[in-house]
């Protein structure tokens, strides 16, 4: 039997033999431990071999069940993302409902740096990745955007949130940067006046993510004004 492709894997679709002992392992458990050992080493310490220890057999036995590194972090990613939250205010607010989706996968992206570096290029979409994607064009769907405006829109927000998520650490990162950066201020005070008073002044904002936020709402206006553009054309009166 020919080895499954990713999207076979992805989708489920891959032949599997329905005679036989019952086998050792499963694909989830080759995946949800291969998510561990990303989460807790980061993506550069996965290799089918160290897996495979971690499992407690041997690396040709995970070739039974995925054929290689690619097909595996792409299991990965669909599983580590997850299915998107429920957003109610899709269907009442195309605005909120988008907020509340970006916020959504940039947690996502904290909670697992490493899928940063996989979401990215042209690749097989899992079915998770893809009700990320159908979330947010419900939010779309009535805001008379084309279908090519919704999938920019969406690649817009995405790139934002994982931005950020790249670029600001986490957990005890943070705080060692935090400390790092605060002794930097104080050292380089008098040589850089504007920096110091801006870093000064978002420490003393009112606990929101800044950066997130304030990224969205700007991409969200830009946004608004698109759709009430092409509103006030379609109701503008005949020129006499």
């Amino acid at each position: 039997m020919p080895s499954p492709t990713t999207v076979e894997l992805l989708w489920g679709t891959a032949q599997r033999p329905t005679r036989g002992p019952k086998p050792a392992l499963t694909l989830d458990r080759i995946v949800g431990e291969a998510i561990a050992l990303a989460d807790a080493e980061g993506l550069a310490a996965l290799s089918m071999q160290r897996l495979a220890e971690r499992l407690g057999f041997t690396k040709m036995s995970l070739y039974r069940y995925v054929p290689g590194k690619e097909q595996l972090t792409a299991l990965m990613l669909d599983v580590a993302i997850g299915e998107p939250p429920d957003n109610p205010a899709a269907q009442q607010d195309w605005r909120a409902a988008l907020t509340n989706w970006t916020k959504a996968i940039h947690d996502s992206y904290r909670a697992h740096p490493w899928t940063i570096d996989l979401a990215r290029g042209i690749r097989p979409f899992g079915p998770n990745e893809m009700a990320w994607t159908e979330s947010a064009l419900t939010a779309l769907a009535h805001t008379g955007l084309s279908g090519p405006e919704q999938l920019d829109t969406i690649v817009l927000l995405n790139s934002h949130a994982r931005g950020l998520a790249q670029q600001v650490p986490a957990g005890e990162q943070a705080d060692h940067f935090t400390d790092q950066f605060t002794q930097m201020m104080t050292a380089a005070a008098e040589r850089y006046p504007r920096v110091r008073a801006a870093f000064a002044e978002e420490a003393a904002a009112d606990g929101r993510d800044n950066a997130l936020d304030f990224g969205i709402d700007r991409v969200l206006d830009g946004i608004a004004a698109l759709i009430d553009r092409r509103a006030a054309l379609v109701h503008e009166p005949p020129k006499s």
